[in-house]
């Protein structure tokens, strides 16, 4: 599981899930440099779409498909088991955009949520790595 430092894991958040937003950060490192670029990686960025009288959006359809799925299934346990995730679909419902316009939202907000996970990890990895090589260096 992708775990924050000292609050647990990610809400909806499996091993399979874990796996394959870890192995896409993986192959892809170049691409988590903003919430933005790591959104358009997992095909979750919204892009206008609109036409005439309905100012809408859509996903963008390049990036991972894999990683798009996790995401999605990331929604979809939250809106089963999460009460602030399942408030905030009701509340949005009520303002009477369509439910697919309600989880592209809130599959942009997971991927949020994700970034900010992985780049506090990578931000750790690397500052150990620097510790590391000047200890080392030290040494010598």
């Amino acid at each position: 599981m992708i775990r924050r430092p000292g609050r647990g894991a990610l809400r909806g958040v499996g091993a399979d899930v874990a796996g394959q937003l870890l192995a896409t950060a993986g192959d892809n490192p170049g691409r988590l440099h903003s919430e933005a670029a790591f959104a358009h990686l997992c095909g979750v960025a919204p892009i206008p779409a609109s036409s005439g009288r309905r100012d809408r959006h859509r996903h963008n359809r390049g990036g991972d498909r894999a990683a798009d799925h996790a995401p999605h299934t990331i929604v979809l346990r939250r809106l089963r088991w999460d009460e602030r995730t399942r408030t905030s679909m009701e509340r949005r419902t009520g303002q009477r955009p369509s439910q697919k316009d309600i989880r592209r939202c809130l599959k942009r907000h997971v991927t949020r949520e994700v970034h900010r996970v992985l780049a506090r990890s990578l931000d750790h990895r690397t500052a150990t790595r620097q510790t590391t090589r000047s200890d080392l260096t030290e040494a010598a």
